[in-house]
């Protein structure tokens, strides 16, 4: 879903967002509704859960929206994309309308583009989290797209089909070389504050107050069991991510949060995207001061939980 958000990168976890809700799902036979059961020998089956998705599916679909990117086929490119759809521009956070504005400003001349070391992450059955490495040979808005990246795409199955409702990359960090720049004046923040959102950045600070004082345990309470990263730094599982928020030595850390908003991907899923501030140097590589941020939660064990985290840097 790529060039949905070169146009993010050029213009990276993030997003749109997405909340999550708490109301517990109603048991199937109350007292209100026991009339209406079915007979103990009723042949009707409950229909089945649908299928988690594959690597194999969601690597196609994504393949097909950077075929459409390449042939400029809008038509194409916008049948996969979710109306949930949410990215960042280089003013801020955009929706659907304002990413496939933004992509055809680009008028991308594309020649070649290649993925490697792709990975799912599933988000119970009906969101589906790929990450991966890209390579792109070409020049949007008359400026050579950045190359490599990590990138992470988002979908969720809404009725019989997935749509890719976020897409977000970074460029590929490399502690001994990579400086970030200064970034540019932050953005006039439009969200608004609401319940939804306010929970969901609660998870957010609990996880960011574990990172700035290196309390794995507290990092381990705050994330679900298959929880993962995409970032700069490439695809990081559960422990890699542990390790590296926990172990390096680090000294001045401190964040701000702003522009957070947050909506329901799913029932059991939310998103929540913001801008983080950051302050601070670890001895494992260099920290992005400016970034946009990604969040997914899911429900684990009775709890909210981080599940799907991604970032790139404000430019």
């Amino acid at each position: 879903m790529k060039k949905l958000i070169l146009t993010l990168l050029i213009g990276a976890c993030a997003y749109w967002l997405i909340g999550c809700t708490t109301a517990n799902t109603p048991a199937a036979n109350t007292a209100s509704n026991a009339g209406n059961a079915a007979p103990a020998n009723s042949n009707i089956a409950a229909k089945p859960a649908p299928a988690a998705a594959s690597v194999e599916a969601i690597a196609a679909l994504e393949k097909s929206g950077w075929e459409a990117w390449k042939n400029k086929d809008m038509k194409a490119f916008e049948d996969i994309l979710s109306d949930r759809i949410v990215g960042f521009g280089k003013d801020g956070r955009e929706d659907k309308a304002g990413l496939i504005k933004a992509m055809t400003a680009d008028n991308c001349d594309v020649k070649s583009y290649s993925f490697s070391d792709q990975k799912l992450t599933n988000l119970g059955s009906d969101v589906a989290v790929l990450t991966f490495k890209s390579e792109q040979d070409a020049v949007c808005a008359g400026k050579k797209a950045p190359s490599p990246v990590y990138s992470a795409t988002v979908y969720v199955r809404e009725g019989d089909k997935w749509k890719n409702i976020l897409y977000m990359e970074s460029p590929v960090v490399d502690p001994k070389t990579t400086k970030f720049a200064t970034p540019p004046p932050a953005p006039k923040a439009t969200a608004t504050s609401d319940a939804l959102t306010d929970q969901l950045m609660a998870v957010e600070k609990t996880e960011w107050e574990a990172w700035k004082t290196r309390d794995r345990k507290a990092l381990e309470s705050a994330m679900t069991s298959n929880f993962a990263v995409s970032g700069g730094y490439g695809y990081n599982s559960r422990e890699d991510i542990l390790k590296r928020w926990s172990e390096p030595k680090c000294k001045g850390l401190d964040y701000t949060f702003a522009d957070a908003k947050g909506f329901n991907v799913t029932p059991d899923v939310t998103l929540v995207t913001y801008r983080a501030d950051v302050k601070g140097s670890c001895d494992d590589g260099p920290i992005a001061p400016s970034m946009w941020v990604a969040s997914f939660d899911m429900k684990e064990g009775g709890e909210w939980k981080n599940a799907f985290y991604v970032d790139r840097p404000r430019s």
